[in-house]
């Protein structure tokens, strides 16, 4: 099983509820051929290097998972098929990758307690 990576934005005009459905399919996607969820983070409407199909901002999305290699290929796909996305971005990560994941996780979590 391999560590992945794949941070992908959901258009703009798409409302709360329609933007984690975006994610939620995604999420599904991997679950069904194969993946395992490992991590999911939402950060949020943010503004775009450069504008896209006429668009300045977009709602990005983190998902850390493992699986094989083909899943990347069908979750790719899918990624292409759906107008909602405007951009996505997958990679492998490395043994080191998987552990700065982790100690980020773990710190995020020890800020999210003391607060």
């Amino acid at each position: 099983m391999n560590h992945y990576e794949t941070v992908f934005i959901v258009t703009p005009v798409l409302s709360d509820a329609q933007v984690q459905e975006v994610a939620d399919k995604f999420q599904g996607v991997i679950t069904e051929n194969g993946g395992q969820m490992v991590n999911r983070e939402a950060w949020g409407l943010k503004k775009l290097a450069y504008p896209i199909q006429k668009k300045t901002t977009g709602f990005y999305f983190l998902m850390e998972f493992t699986g094989e290699g083909s899943l990347v290929g069908t979750l790719e796909t899918q990624y292409r098929r759906d107008e909602r996305i405007i951009r996505f971005l997958t990679f492998k990560q490395d043994k080191f990758a998987v552990e700065y994941s982790e100690k980020r996780r773990a710190k995020l979590s020890n800020k999210q307690q003391e607060e």
